[in-house]
């Protein structure tokens, strides 16, 4: 038996079938081992599994992409080798379509606007730099966002990503004056309450790599947030 911490709760399934399983990821959650040694998302998954369906051997989970730590949703793993490999096919020709949802103190400046940047990565502070023209090492990073609801004083996004750069959503928002609610590595004033962001990989959409069938998913965050909660109700 896992204690509750080391798997995930069944609600967090947003899909799931011999191929894939597709969680809504907590903030906070890694979704990958990492130096800190906290207990990643595939490993939860793997227990969830082993313990649900009385596994006695290994349990595979390949994770097919990431998300960052203090952003929540939709991060998808393959059950199989074979359907990690399809989907690692599908990410490499950028034919899955992924929509996020941020909160942004400051109103953009457009209603809708495609935003074109280049990133420069600075690993001592784990954080990418955005420019509006070339530079030497820096890579192209493209998203659309448009603004779909507004409170007094916050207003939410859903953004569309081209291409899938290092901490791109929060480094592009930042550039254009609109840091993420509660990223202090981006700009925002102050931290939330507890260690998340309000940005929420909100939709998915691509083909089943083995059924090939169309998956369209959706998913909230899972938090009490008074911010999300209000302007959900203006969706």
């Amino acid at each position: 038996m896992f204690s509750p911490d080391e798997i995930i709760e069944s609600s967090q399934i947003v899909y799931e079938d011999n191929h894939l399983i597709i969680i809504n990821k907590k903030a906070s959650e890694i979704v990958q081992g990492d130096k800190t040694g906290d207990m990643p998302l595939s490993e939860k998954v793997k227990n969830f599994i082993k313990q649900r369906d009385n596994k006695p051997g290994n349990v595979f989970c390949g994770v097919c992409h990431r998300l960052d730590r203090p952003v929540s949703g939709i991060v998808i793993f393959a059950k199989t080798s074979k359907a990690l490999s399809r989907m690692n096919e599908l990410f490499r020709d950028k034919t899955i379509q992924k929509t996020y949802w941020a909160v942004v103190k400051n109103k953009p400046p457009h209603i809708t606007q495609r935003l074109t940047h280049y990133l420069i990565k600075n690993e001592k502070t784990n954080t990418s730099k955005a420019f509006t023209t070339e530079r030497p090492g820096a890579l192209k990073a493209e998203l659309s966002y448009t603004l779909i609801a507004s409170i007094s004083n916050y207003h939410l996004l859903e953004i569309n990503l081209y291409t899938g750069r290092h901490h791109q959503i929060r480094a592009q928002l930042s550039a254009i004056g609109c840091p993420i609610k509660g990223d202090l590595k981006y700009g925002f004033d102050r931290s939330n309450q507890t260690p998340f962001i309000h940005l929420h990989s909100y939709k998915t959409e691509f083909i089943h790599p083995i059924k090939q069938e169309p998956i369209s998913l959706t998913c909230k965050p899972r938090t009490e947030d008074t911010v999300w909660n209000e302007l959900f109700k203006l969706v």
